[in-house]
Order: structure tokens, then C-alpha cells, then sequence
């Protein structure tokens, strides 16, 4: 089976995904929307693409493709999220964040969860092969029980970069963060709309009973640990490092562990998302990253911005109030274009500078 992809944005971001669609055996794309004119086509050039649409809606009228990776600013997610699920598409993915607004995210996971279409997340680490499969082995008892967990770093924009931090917290511990209570700093960020600069230490409650330390700094650390009575499992930013055992100095041991090697991992944790993605689509199952997870993340940063903006105060997840917002940082939320950063048109072209 090949699937015809259509790619919705084409900004730095979205050349990865057609440089990694265009690569797999069993893709084809079949399709781009990009509103900048001269790297629509800069871009359809590259990759062989002669069906190039301003927008995802001109594109829908013309053709309903079997995938659609959606790779514009996060402004622009849940219109075509939701245009996508009414045209009856087959699978969605999106980045991070998902949304600004809880209500916006809940409307997207909806429209593809009543249609049967498969939504997934994007380039996320959670989906990394390594860390997925470290999960696995969480899961199996190689480590004994968890009994802890904590996060490190969780600072600069929490619904946006820190949305891995959320992403794969939920996935080590296979659990649901279900209360949260922050102090956040600076003062002037609190007050506003969105996270950038934004630095949060708090507590998770999780739904499997563990108490879950947030530091903003570095510990030195800046990822994810979760710990048994005799191993931990360490993701920061990378494959885990996994511990079992202490030596006679009481310090953990760290083992060796030859990862299962992956094809198409020039691409890293983005091949590993796609290839999930395509899967569930073909045979069903669970997603590495889906938006269900995106939504999640969402909602954990909202909680805990709020709860530190109204003075530390335990909030319980799920949040009643849905219309909560928490907006990244201006180049995720409106794009390099008009955030200061175009792209070279030599660049998009794949040109050596």
C-alpha cells in the first residue's frame, strides 16, 4: 500500500517531513499548501510536487489525500485539523503545541476521534524509538515497580518545548497527571497569556499514586527520571540511560543497553513518529504520539501556569474551566515569516550556504 500524503505548511519544519515522506517506500506526496508564494514553489521544485495549493482548503476541494501532515504554526492547526477530518482523510498528524486554548484542542481530538481518523503528534521525542522502547521494558518489570518520578528543566515555554517533558513523563510512568500545584516566575509572564520565559517548580500528582517533584533548573539535569527501589530510567533529551543496582559507595550503576537499531533513522524521532503514525493507520493500535497526547500536555502546562498565577493553588485535572490558555512562543504560534526569521529561499531549495 502507498499512501498519498499531503503536506500543509512548508517552512523549515515541514521540509523535514518531505525530505522524510519522500524517502519511505511506501509514501508518495501528492500535495502542498503553503501560503509564501515563492517557497510553495521553491518547495513543489524540490520534491517533485506539481499540485501546490495557497491553503489546506484549496487543496481539499481538488483532492482528498490518505494523510495530511500539518506543519504550519500552531495559530493555524485547528482549522485544518478540522477541515482535514471533515474531508474525510484517513490520518492528521501536528506538532507541538497543539493549541492556545484547552477548548480549541478538545474540538480537534473530537473531530478526528468521531470520524474514526487517526490523529497523531509529530516530532516529539516520546515517539523516539529508544524511549519507546525503555517504556516497554518499564512495562515488562525489568525494573522493578516505579515508586518516583520527577521533572527537570521545565522552563522557557512549558506548553511548547516543554510538552516533551509532559509527553514522555505520561508514557514512563504510564500514568495520568492528575493534580497539579506551581510557583512560577518572573511575575510579569504569570500575568500574561503566554510562557515564554516562563519558569515553573511545583508538584504532579499521578493517577498510579506517585508524588512528582517539577524543578525549572537544571539538576543538573533536564529531562525526565522515574525510579524504582533499585533502578531508574533517565531520559534528557536523548536515548535513555538506564540504572540498576548501587555499587559499594551507594551510587547507582548504569547499564549497558544496545538499543534496537531502526531504518530511516537519519530522520531521528521523526521517522519513528511517522512510521507509528502509518501503522495504526494501516492495521490499527497505539499511537507513539498521538494528539490525544498533545492535548494532554496542553492541559498539565495550563494547570500549572494557573495555579501559580492564582497564588499555588491545587488544581485537579481534568480542568472544568476549557477555556484556559496558555500561548507559545511567537515563532510556534505565527511562524518564522512573521516572527523575524524568514528562510532563505536557498535553504528551502536544500542548497549548501
Amino acid at each position: 500500500m502507498t499512501f498519498r500524503v499531503a503536506i500543509v505548511g512548508c517552512g523549515r519544519l515541514g521540509q523535514k517531513y518531505a525530505e522524510a515522506y519522500s524517502t519511505y517506500p511506501d509514501t508518495e506526496i501528492v500535495a502542498i499548501a503553503e501560503h509564501n508564494d515563492e517557497r510553495r514553489k521553491a518547495v513543489g521544485q524540490r520534491f517533485g510536487v506539481k499540485a501546490l495549493y495557497n491553503d489546506v482548503d484549496s487543496l481539499l476541494a481538488d483532492d482528498v489525500p490518505d494523510i495530511v501532515a500539518i506543519v504550519t504554526p500552531t495559530k493555524f492547526f485547528k482549522h485544518a485539523v478540522i477541515a482535514c477530518a471533515e474531508a474525510g482523510v484517513k490520518g492528521i498528524s501536528t506538532d507541538k503545541p497543539i493549541a492556545g486554548k484547552l477548548s480549541d484542542a478538545d474540538e480537534m481530538v473530537k473531530a478526528c476521534d468521531s470520524r474514526g481518523i487517526v490523529y497523531a503528534g509529530g516530532n516529539l521525542q516520546r515517539a523516539m524509538s529508544e524511549v519507546q522502547e525503555a517504556s516497554g521494558m518499564i512495562k515488562r518489570g525489568d525494573f522493578n515497580s516505579l515508586i518516583g518520578a520527577s521533572v527537570h528543566r521545565w522552563s522557557g515555554e512549558i506548553s511548547g518545548g516543554g510538552c516533551q517533558h509532559i509527553s514522555v513523563l505520561r508514557l514512563l510512568t504510564d500514568a495520568e497527571v492528575t493534580e497539579v500545584i506551581a510557583w512560577g516566575s518572573p511575575a510579569d509572564i504569570l500575568k500574561s497569556n503566554n510562557d515564554d520565559g516562563l519558569s515553573i517548580n511545583g508538584f504532579f500528582k499521578m493517577s498510579n499514586g506517585i508524588d512528582c517533584p517539577v524543578f525549572s533548573a537544571e539538576t543538573p539535569f533536564k529531562g525526565i527520571d522515574v525510579w524504582s527501589d533499585d533502578s531508574l530510567v533517565r531520559w534528557d533529551w536523548g536515548p535513555p540511560e538506564l540504572y540498576k543496582g548501587f555499587n559499594s559507595h551507594n551510587e547507582r550503576i548504569r547499564i549497558s543497553h544496545d538499543y534496537a537499531p531502526y531504518p530511516w533513522s537519519e530522520f531521528s524521532y521523526l521517522t519513528s513518529s511517522i512510521r507509528s503514525f502509518l501503522d495504526v493507520v494501516k492495521n490499527g493500535g497505539s499511537l507513539s504520539i498521538s494528539g490525544h497526547d498533545l492535548r494532554q500536555a496542553l492541559e498539565v502546562a495550563i494547570a500549572a501556569k494557573y495555579s501559580a498565577k492564582w497564588g499555588s493553588v491545587p488544581l485537579k485535572l481534568p480542568l472544568e474551566d476549557r477555556s484556559l490558555e496558555l500561548y507559545p512562543r511567537t515563532y510556534r504560534w505565527v511562524g518564522g515569516d512573521m516572527s523575524g526569521s524568514p528562510q532563505p529561499i536557498d535553504e528551502v531549495l536544500g542548497k549548501e550556504s
